[in-house]
């Protein structure tokens, strides 16, 4: 080293050392399972809930252009609410599936969802086919 000239450190080794040292650590860690050390109380099922109850059927109700369907069978205005009334007078909680064509009018929808009002059906599910 000349005199007058500022000593100089050289970085180069000790940056490539703590990349090293990086990847040894980023390689050997191991995560530790935390969902596996979660404590969490889960309610118990509830003893008056019924066991057998079934859930009833799904009556579906199909608009077209030219008509209704209950289940696939074609029917008219009149017997699609002789029908509803039925099905309301043994549950009112039925569910009720309501799809409309594409070509149907809205005119169609109205009318089974005013026949469904009428009757007392409250669970009713609209979707377009």
């Amino acid at each position: 080293m000349a005199k007058g000239e500022d000593p100089k450190l050289d970085m180069t080794p000790m940056i490539d050392c703590v990349f090293q040292l990086l990847i040894f650590f980023i390689v050997t860690l191991k995560p530790e399972d935390i969902i596996a050390h979660l404590d969490v109380n889960r309610p118990a099922p509830d003893a008056k809930a019924k066991q057998d109850e079934t859930p009833e059927d799904l009556i579906q109700v199909m608009i077209f252009r030219d008509g209704f369907n209950i289940n696939n069978r074609t029917v008219s205005l009149n017997t699609l609410q002789g029908v509803l009334a039925k099905l309301a007078s043994m549950s009112t909680t039925q569910t009720i599936l309501i799809k409309c064509a594409s070509d149907s009018p809205h005119e169609k929808l109205v009318q089974v969802l005013d026949l469904c009002s009428l009757v007392g059906l409250k669970n009713l599910s609209v979707m377009s086919m």
